[in-house]
């Protein structure tokens, strides 16, 4: 029942925070806003102030959100006046509305591992080995506590959450060349992953580990802040190329249900893990819709820099159109990621 209440918890305040980028900068260019709404499907609530234009709700599905504005192509639309539409705005205006739910996601994850390093302490990021397991392929190489990870099969690393994802969208079932720093020397040291069966399931393990040291301070957590929201949104640059290339299967993806079983594990972690998830997810949900895919911000953008060359909008309709096809594909895939994760459970 926790991990149900955690699970919406989150999930509403990943899209209130979005939502209201759409919406205070809605405001702000004077856009009419019809409804401001956390949730999808049926009312559960609404609120409307009794001089005030937007209709403030909370709906039964805790997954979604949405700020409906003036000019998106509803009978209402005639009632408006034309200055309040949102096509009547410039194209800078409009790309404010659309860029600022996931600009509201970036900034409120650089505050959440911000309040995470102050509160709890900032750990070090640097991509240091801080353990090697014995009798695995690491140690075997000759990897060494204390080695600086600069390349994982040529890829330039950063941080040790480069680490994480480039031995995720990695074939492990070829040798990985590791170029490490030690004692001011380079060294290029390949490492042959070794297969092993882990409840049923085949996994291939190398045997080293990279934790930071935990440090505490107002400035140790303004720089965890600054350095893991650039790495967490690099992770999702290599996630997003690593479907393009083949190297990461849709199967790997996770939807509703997925999140539910992850917030399930962080629960029983703490609450420092929930603001490091809410705070990782944030920064998902504002990755992705800024993909210049129909139906998200990303896509919409996308029309108005045609609008900025062309010299002319799109036609509406024709822009409805493919923001309409795009959702239903994204309807599509949504089932199938949520269909795999139900059989993840099982």
């Amino acid at each position: 029942m926790l991990t149900i209440i955690y699970f919406i918890i989150i999930l509403g305040i990943i899209v209130l925070i979005h939502e209201s980028g759409h919406f205070i900068f809605a405001k702000l260019c004077g856009i009419y806003v019809y409804e401001f709404s956390i949730g999808m499907g049926p009312k559960l609530f609404s609120k409307k102030s009794k001089n005030g234009e937007t209709v403030y709700s909370i709906r039964a599905i805790p997954i979604g959100g949405y700020c409906s504005l003036a000019g998106e192509g509803t009978e209402e639309d005639e009632k408006i006046p034309k200055d309040r539409l949102l096509q009547s705005k410039s194209v800078w205006q409009r790309f404010l509305v659309m860029f600022f739910g996931a600009g509201f996601n970036f900034l409120s994850a650089i505050l959440f591992l911000f309040l995470l390093g102050l509160i709890w302490g900032a750990r070090t990021t640097d991509p240091v080995i801080s353990s090697v397991v014995e009798d695995n392929p690491a140690a075997e190489a000759g990897i060494q506590v204390g080695d600086r990870i600069l390349e994982i099969n040529g890829h330039k690393v950063k941080t040790s959450d480069d680490v994480s994802i480039y031995l995720q969208v990695e074939d492990k079932s070829k040798p990985i060349t590791f170029t490490i720093e030690r004692d001011d020397e380079e060294y290029k040291i390949e490492v042959v992953p070794k297969e092993v069966e882990i409840n049923g399931t085949k996994v291939y393990q190398i045997g080293v580990t990279s934790q930071g040291e935990l440090e505490r301070g107002f400035f140790p957590a303004v720089k965890y802040a600054a350095v893991k929201t650039e790495s967490l949104f690099r992770q999702m640059v290599v996630t997003l190329k690593g479907l393009f290339t083949g190297n990461l299967s849709v199967n790997q993806l996770s939807g509703p249900v997925g999140i539910y079983s992850v917030v399930d594990q962080q629960a029983e972690a703490g609450i420092e893990n929930i603001v490091y998830l809410i705070a990782l997810l944030s920064i998902n949900v504002g990755f992705i819709n800024l993909l210049p895919f129909p139906a998200f911000d990303g896509g919409r953008i996308l029309f108005l820099i045609i609008e900025k060359i062309k010299g002319k909008p799109v036609k509406a309709e024709t822009e409805n159109l493919i923001h309409t096809i795009g959702f239903f594909i994204l309807i599509a895939l949504m089932l199938y990621i949520t269909f795999n994760d139900i059989l993840k459970l099982f």
